[in-house]
């Protein structure tokens, strides 16, 4: 009996011992008894980490112990804040922070120096730490369906940043940080508040898609008509009455589009005046010819 209850004694503390701090029940039911490590995929190019759909509040603690992670997604969870503790996960490369319950973004994020993807969209974002204009190697940067009205002038130091999606939110003029991003060759901006384009558009030399749908735009500016790399134009559902006699001179847009998706003009929704209407409907070439004629005889 007594050998029996020390036996028993002596199993107890080892289960004790093995346990350790005792973590919070749901990060205890994320690692399942395995070592943070074990989540970790090693892939070709990066070494990523999905902890997607977990329904967490708040990041596990387990995570700042990884700092090899490249790849990491925490999104549609219901992650309320990220804490300074995310500057330690240094070689990250990609980060996917969409679909949460997020209102700002530590300082620390400038830390991230490899960073170069970065998505933040679907959260309540009401402004963006001017910190994150030190990650240098940023190439693609969502920050769509927020509440930001207005961006860091020290954006014009993000040179590398190629694709930015900025759409439904709270703008009512293109930040002028913008217009200094020259290797931008894709730009959302659609279902925002913007009354106006400004002519500084012309030098984003580099933009090949430029999406400003669902605004209230009510004219387009002539400089817009020398980004002569755009192969994507969309100004739908906006207060459109005329169209800038340069605009032939885009010659990369392939068509007038109906499609969301496909490459052209995008100019349905608009109030134009006649007789826009009837030529818009007979094709880009119609309209092009249109417009270069009575550029002509003015």
């Amino acid at each position: 009996m007594g050998t029996e209850h020390s036996k028993n004694e002596g199993r107890r503390s080892m289960v004790f011992l093995r346990r350790g701090p005792k973590l919070p029940a749901w990060e205890d039911a994320l690692l399942s008894g395995k070592e943070p490590k074990s989540l970790l995929k090693r892939g070709l190019r990066y070494v990523s980490l999905s902890l997607i759909m977990k329904g967490m509040t708040s990041v596990p603690d387990f995570l700042w112990g990884l700092p090899e992670v490249q790849k990491l997604n925490l999104s549609r969870n219901q992650l309320v804040m990220i804490p300074p503790s995310l500057g330690k996960l240094d070689r990250l490369v990609v980060l996917n922070l969409g679909s949460n319950c997020l209102k700002c973004l530590p300082k620390e994020i400038g830390l991230l120096r490899n960073l170069k993807v970065l998505f933040v969209n679907m959260n309540y974002l009401t402004e963006v730490p001017a910190e994150l204009s030190l990650c240098r190697k940023l190439e693609v940067l969502s920050l769509s369906h927020n509440r930001i009205s207005q961006l860091p002038l020290s954006f014009t130091d993000l040179t590398s940043l190629r694709k930015l999606n900025l759409s439904n939110n709270r703008f009512v003029q293109i930040p002028l940080c913008i217009f200094a991003l020259r290797t931008l060759d894709f730009l959302h901006l659609g279902s925002n508040r913007l009354e106006n384009i400004a002519e500084s558009v012309q030098y984003l030399v580099n933009l090949q898609i430029f999406i400003i749908e669902n605004n209230n735009i009510r004219t387009l500016p002539r400089s817009l008509c020398f980004i002569t790399t755009l192969e994507l134009l969309n100004v739908d559902y906006n207060a459109i009455q005329t169209l800038p006699d340069d605009l032939y001179l885009l010659h990369r847009l392939p068509r007038v589009a109906w499609n969301p998706m496909d490459k052209g003009l995008h100019i349905a929704h608009n109030p134009l005046s006649r007789p826009l209407p009837e030529i818009v409907e007979g094709g880009l070439d119609v309209l092009f010819n249109y417009l270069r004629e009575k550029k002509e005889h003015n």
